[in-house]
């Protein structure tokens, strides 16, 4: 039997209760036990005599039980007990709460150590609740686990014990001995004993290495068969290639990274049996938007409706109006379907688009409820894709029949790491910016100069130009961070009395924010002081100057795509950070900012400092959860790719005998793929 169909509630003193307390750390069975890895290691220390202690200071004792455990039942039904334990040097009490089997852990005359904090008053010394252990079995090395109320770590170290103990003479590795051998691992038995009861330090960060390795290499390994199952072939047939007829109209030339882009896009929708399935990510500016623009052409001349889906409806807006410029010399039917439209103007887009009357269709959310249905959807393309879950970006796709699927990103992924967080996907970078576009000058002051900033943002504005002010919070924090809405009060009434000044958060109404925007694109206003909301999406080309509160509160993720909301026009544009951090890894982040406008650099930068958050943030990746890899350490990450490409091109559905189990290991992670894709 597998550990994996043993429950554990099949381990010596495990109730009803104590099951129930492990599954809530998501934990039913003895092989969930034995991957449940600590979260820290606790060093006790050195050995101090009782005679030797101090009140309120942690300390380790090495003591024997020199009198029976006392219980009594106290005031609100509880439980204390007492027992007193001694050294050579002096004598110590030992109190403990509600622990009913503490007479039963705790032996006369056995010698143990004890870690708690030490008190004492006229009758002595005293601890309360201490860690303890039998002097045989203390380590210098002791596991720390996340626990949910109710369970100690004392309980699930017993446990983990008795796992280990359940553990095979003879164990079947699941990474054949040419993976070991070649990337210096160790065998998975050392791994799991060693990962939850070192012996060493040593021998910890061989077991640690190949517990990463082999958890980064079978989520690999599932990314690759995911995309593999989808392979299926695709309904959305385009043997045509328009794009010469597209381009020829553009007022400008493509770049060279664009014409890869769709290059890449359009032989995928030509050559490939199945759908297109890719990611065009590039930095702000780069114009991914011509390169949809292209796929669009293409669906439609070969037949199909596009559908282009944004994540707000500035956005959407904006999109609209750009396609409608470019398709102006075509008979191209272009429609708009967001959430503040009104019923009836809904209802008539959506009849047109069954109809197939409306060729491209640019929209929200709006674009994949059930009530939107299309005549024949042959592209469905979705902008900022991290703003999206996988199951949205799913249900566009679903509006069809296996329609060509691309997605865009602004956001700069190292490779590597895109590789894992749209590993369903193909990637196509685009690395290049157009000609003439001008880098935006980014400077870094503290709050000193913050005057002299706001001078210099009265004259941009003077001149014509406006001007973002960006703050962390929308109301007062317990961080001394600036509250947008009090920080924009304070702007009007003092820096920037006689100009137009708006405001913008998160937690205001769509409509409302909308009318904002719409009032600062139309120059309306002049300054708009703002939360991260103006990251995605806002295209005012008069915007010269970005200032950012706080800017350390940042990733430079963020920050860049913060600055990408200016420079965006024909004027010389400016990114001012604030902050009064001196922290050195912070100014060493900040100063990259101020040192290149190349999003892959500082995205690879980002990585390093701060590992991979800005990436992930708070969307649905539609990644199984990892119980010990973390995406910042690059090298195991690339290691494991190699290693699943190797193992794939040797046995594509992992059923060779050498892989049998990473193919079990597999389906252990990916529970959301079916059997059929591994088989």
């Amino acid at each position: 039997m597998s550990l994996y169909d043993m429950p554990v509630s099949s381990l010596k003193g495990f109730g009803k209760t104590r099951a129930e307390l492990f599954s809530k750390l998501n934990i039913n069975s003895v092989g969930e036990l034995l991957r449940f890895y600590p979260r820290s290691y606790s060093q006790w220390g050195d050995v101090t005599p009782i005679a030797e202690l101090s009140n309120g200071e942690k300390a380790l004792i090495k003591a024997t039980v020199v009198t029976a455990v006392s219980t009594a039942r106290i005031k609100g039904g509880r439980l204390l007990s007492k027992v007193q334990v001694a050294d050579d040097s002096g004598v110590i009490e030992l109190v403990f709460f509600n622990n009913k089997y503490i007479s039963s852990l705790l032996k006369f005359d056995e010698e143990y150590c004890f870690y708690g904090k030490v008190s004492r008053d006229i009758y002595g010394f005293s601890m309360t609740a201490p860690e303890f252990k039998k002097l045989s079995d203390m380590t210098d090395i002791t596991p720390v686990y996340n626990l949910t109320h109710g369970l100690t770590n004392r309980m699930v170290i017993t446990a983990v014990k008795q796992a280990l103990s359940l553990l095979p003479d003879v164990m079947t590795d699941p990474l054949p001995y040419d993976i070991l051998k070649q990337y210096d691992l160790c065998t998975l038995r050392f791994a799991l004993n060693n990962i939850h009861f070192p012996d060493s330090e040593q021998s910890l960060e061989k077991a640690r290495k190949r517990l990463v390795f082999e958890e980064f290499l079978v989520l690999s390994l599932g990314l690759k068969l995911l995309k593999n199952r989808k392979l299926t072939q695709t309904s959305c047939k385009m043997p045509v290639d328009y794009t010469k007829d597209f381009i020829t109209t553009l007022p400008y030339e493509l770049t060279g990274a664009q014409k890869h882009a769709v290059t890449d896009c359009i032989n995928d929708m030509k050559n490939k049996k199945s759908p297109m399935n890719r990611l065009v990510q590039g930095d702000v500016g780069s114009g991914k938007t011509a390169v949809a623009a292209a796929v669009c052409y293409n669906c439609v001349k070969n037949g199909y409706q596009a559908a282009f889906m944004a994540p707000t409806e500035i956005l959407a807006t904006q999109h609209f109006e750009n396609l409608q410029k470019m398709f102006s010399d075509f008979d191209i039917n272009i429609g708009l379907l967001v959430g503040s439209m009104t019923k009836s103007k809904k209802d008539k887009v959506r009849e047109k688009l069954v109809n197939g009357e409306i060729d491209i269709i640019i929209g929200t959310h709006a674009l994949i409820t059930d009530a939107t249905k299309f005549k024949n959807l042959g592209s469905a393309i979705t902008d900022e894709q991290h703003r999206f879950g996988v199951e949205q970006r799913s249900k566009l796709a679903q509006k069809g029949e296996k329609p060509h699927v691309l997605v865009l990103s602004a956001t700069p992924i190292p490779r590597t790491l895109a590789l894992i967080i749209y590993g369903d996907l193909d990637i196509t970078c685009i690395d290049e910016l157009p000609p003439g576009r001008k880098p935006v000058q980014t400077m870094m002051i503290d709050t000193k100069k913050r005057d002299k900033a706001l001078a210099f943002i009265r004259e941009e504005i003077d001149n014509g130009r406006q001007c973002y002010v960006v703050c962390p919070l929308v109301e007062d924090g317990e961080l001394p961070l600036e509250s947008a809405e009090n920080y924009a009060a304070e702007l009007m009434l003092n820096a920037f009395a006689h100009y137009p000044v708006g405001i913008l958060h998160g937690k205001m109404k769509a409509k409302d924010k909308d009318a904002v925007m719409n009032s600062f694109s139309s120059g309306e206003i002049s300054i708009l002081v703002s939360t991260t909301v103006i990251e995605v999406g806002v295209d005012v080309k008069n915007a010269s100057v970005m200032m950012i509160e706080n800017a350390d509160r940042f990733g430079l993720s963020q920050l860049h795509q913060l600055r990408g909301r200016v420079g965006r026009g024909e004027h010389k544009s400016y990114c001012i950070l604030v902050s009064d951090n001196k922290n050195e890894d912070t100014l060493k982040r900040l100063s990259t900012m101020c040192r290149t406008n190349n999003g892959f650099e500082i995205a690879d930068e980002d990585l390093k400092l701060r590992g991979p958050g800005d990436f992930f943030g708070n969307r649905q990746h539609g990644l199984p959860q990892l119980n010990i890899a973390d995406f910042s350490d690059m090298d195991s990450l690339r290691a494991s790719q190699q290693a699943a490409n190797f193992i794939l091109n040797v046995s594509p559905d992992l059923s060779n005998d050498n892989f049998k189990g990473l193919r079990g290991m597999v389906k252990l992670l990916w529970k959301s793929i079916d059997n059929g894709a591994l088989n």
